[in-house]
Order: structure tokens, then sequence, then C-alpha cells
């Protein structure tokens, strides 16, 4: 190639550089094969500068906790793989049922085996984060789980200090159908399950559309929602040192996330 007459040689060039894109923070997200909703989500939610960075668990679409057990297995391997030449501040596995079956601390350390460089979470630590920031401690949940991933998830809210009016699932069984649910749905159940002794709504799974109604369940209930996705975004913002006071998802934003205790 060197002798071709057709090779080519640059002339010397100095280009500007700058920090890059997301000059502010990066956050990192492992999501699961069948989540519908999570990704679009966090990028609506990303303020400027702010890079997310994503990969997904190969999963089975039937929402389980057998199979939500299994997640565990490859999460060092898909935390290894989020931007490691960037290191991302922050990296966070995106399932909230997951994240209550397997655990947060097992979660945690797998996450720092395959990213040492990021602090670990997990989108049930965010729930909690943006509870106790906003100072719930009464709440209903809606969810589309099986009863069996419902009562699980009534267990861990509870051990957390936190007094679960009501509980109700919609019993479905995959990501797909998760994800299928209107928006307008989630606000008519969340209204349905609303009690005049709870403090905040919380609708649970990072795979709904209930983001987009957040906002307008907080102007008719007065009270806030916390959905998974806002709850889990919100936090790893917060982590990574991010303080913008975003509108349009929730009054959770308006938080500087003073609680908040970094994760080891």
């Amino acid at each position: 190639m060197s002798n071709s007459k057709n090779f080519v040689m640059s002339k010397n060039y100095l280009p500007e550089m700058d920090e890059g894109k997301h000059y502010r923070a990066r956050l990192g997200f492992i999501l699961m094969s069948t989540d519908l909703a999570s990704e679009s989500d966090f990028f609506k939610m990303a303020p400027e500068g702010v890079g997310v960075h994503i990969t997904r668990l190969k999963t089975e679409d039937f929402t389980t906790n057998e199979t939500l057990s299994r997640h565990i297995d490859h999460m060092a391997e898909a935390a290894s793989r989020i931007q490691p030449d960037t290191k991302p501040n922050v990296i966070s596995y995106s399932c909230t049922s997951g994240s209550i079956v397997i655990g947060e601390k097992r979660i945690y350390e797998e996450i720092k085996k395959g990213a040492p460089w990021a602090e670990p979470m997990c989108l049930v630590s965010g729930v909690v984060d943006a509870l106790r920031e906003l100072k719930i401690k009464k709440l209903v949940v809606g969810t589309p789980y099986l009863d069996e991933i419902n009562s699980a998830e009534s267990e861990f809210l509870i051990n957390k200090g936190f007094e679960v009016l009501d509980i109700q699932g919609l019993n479905l069984k995959t990501g797909i159908e998760f994800g299928r649910v209107t928006p307008n749905y989630w606000k008519k159940f969340a209204l349905q399950l609303d009690s005049p002794n709870a403090e905040a709504i919380f609708l649970s799974c990072g795979g709904i559309r209930s983001l987009e109604v957040a906002n307008e369940i907080e102007k008719i209930t007065g009270k806030p929602v916390i959905t998974s996705n806002q709850a889990q975004f919100w936090s790893c913002l917060r982590r990574a040192g991010i303080k913008d006071k975003l509108a349009g998802f929730g009054k959770i934003f308006q938080e500087n996330g003073l609680s908040l205790k970094k994760n080891s």
C-alpha cells in the first residue's frame, strides 16, 4: 500500500477538542431485553451535557420471582460493557421487581465487579431514595405484576419503613404486556388506588408508561407521584452531582437529594 501512487498522506492538523458531548455526567443503565419504556423515558429526562448509556440483559418474557432471580448471573458482565473508556459516574440495574428479588447489596457487588469506577445503583434504591427525600411514610402502590411479586414488593417497602396502605397489580405476565398498557390507564388506575390517608402514589415497574402521566396525576391529587424510572433517574442524577430542577416529570425533581447516602 505504501508504494501505491494512490496512497493518501494527510497534512498535519491540530483539531480543537473539548470535554465531549457528555461533559457534565454519564449515567449507565442495565435494562431487561423486554423493557419497552425505560430507554425513551431516560432520554426525555436527560439534561444537556448528561450522557445516558444503556445495555440490556437477555431476559425471559415471563416475569416471576424465579425468572427475575436469574438476572444476577450476567450483571457484572453487563456493567463492564457500559462505556468503560469514559467510565460512567453511576451504573444502575433498571428493574424494580428484579432489584427486590435479588437484593440491593448483591446487585451492587456484581456491578462493582464489572465497573469498579462507577457508583452502583438499582432501581428500587432510587424509589426508596425518592420516598425518603419527600418524607413519605404512607403510600399506595400500583403495578403490572403477578401477586407473588406484589407480595415481595409490599414486604420490601414495609421493611424499609414505609406503610403500604394498598398494593394492587394487574397480574400481567410478560414485559411486552407491561409496555402495552396505555398511559391513560395508569392514570385511571392511580386515581382508583388513591386513598385519603396516602401521602404518595407509587406506580411500580421500569417497563410501564407511567412517566407520561405523573405530572397530571399530581395535579389531580395534590400528592407526589413516584414512578420507577423517574425516581431511579432522579437519584442517579443527584448521585452524579447534577442538581437540575426538571419540569414535567413530578415533584421529586425539585429536590436536591440531600438525604442520599453513597452506595458501596
